[in-house]
């Protein structure tokens, strides 16, 4: 007797357990099986600084809800979220994604602004910054790809609430990437190929105008034509030079490419 006693209230006690699991599961269905619900879930854990879980719930909205509003509004906040939770390859990955699916999408701009955001803080870094390391002889791929996706920004979207910020940030490249290019044509020069110092230091006129390091491709080219026995063009650089650079301190390019970095 006892016996069936403790087995039929085993049994009701498994009962009741299966009855409270299916009405959580169901609960769970629920606000999984509506996008709107499921993309609040995904924004207050983005509010919350949660971006682990806001990227699970974005995810899930993308793959159940591919076509609803909320869906597409989730693109952008994707992107957001892998930048924030330092997934920087996701990050670009969803706003070239973006950027080729909604071409004409009246937010693109956020996207090419994401784009620029996650290259430009990937150099330089923490430990660099912190000893005023040198990074003029490194090549600078991803401040080329920031300068690039902040160039498109701003050309395609003058209008756009991003494009302050892009152009400071811009301006922060241009030096980096000058620098970069002057310290391959003094390198060519130094090994005595003179075209190819000619070659770089004329990329960086034409591409980074307004850098500090500018007059120093312009002496680089002079003195390379000059070598080259091209007197005229060496003549020509010369002018340049005075006519432009005429009251400039001799050192400013010296130490802006001692301190490019010190953006903040």
């Amino acid at each position: 007797m006892l016996k069936n006693s403790l087995t039929r209230l085993a049994a009701l006690a498994m009962a009741a357990l299966l009855l409270a699991v299916a009405g959580c599961g169901n609960k769970t269905r629920d606000q999984i099986g509506n996008a709107d619900k499921l993309y609040e879930m995904a924004k207050k854990a983005s509010d919350n600084g949660n971006y682990r879980d806001a990227i699970t719930y974005y995810e899930q909205l993308e793959a159940r809800f591919p076509f609803s509003n909320p869906a597409r509004q989730a693109q952008l906040d994707l992107m957001y979220a892998y930048y924030k939770n330092r997934e920087p390859e996701s990050a670009i990955d969803q706003a070239d994604q973006f950027i080729r699916e909604n071409p004409a999408h009246p937010r693109v701009d956020y996207a090419y602004y994401i784009k620029g955001l996650v290259q430009f803080e990937r150099n330089p870094n923490f430990l660099e910054r912190w000893f005023n390391a040198d990074l003029t002889q490194r090549p600078p791929i991803d401040a080329r790809k920031s300068f690039q996706a902040f160039q498109t920004l701003v050309q395609r979207f003058p209008n756009s609430q991003y494009v302050d910020d892009a152009r400071q940030r811009m301006m922060f490249l241009r030096n980096r990437l000058a620098n970069y290019e002057v310290y391959v044509a003094e390198y060519y020069l130094s090994r005595g190929a003179y075209v190819g110092a000619i070659n770089r230091a004329k990329y960086a006129i034409e591409n980074y105008d307004g850098a500090p390091q500018i007059k120093q491709a312009i002496e680089i080219m002079a003195e390379s034509y000059r070598r080259l026995g091209m007197t005229d063009l060496a003549a020509d650089s010369e002018r340049v030079l005075r006519e432009n650079f005429a009251n400039a301190d001799s050192n400013a390019a010296n130490e802006s490419k001692k301190s490019w970095w010190k953006f903040w």
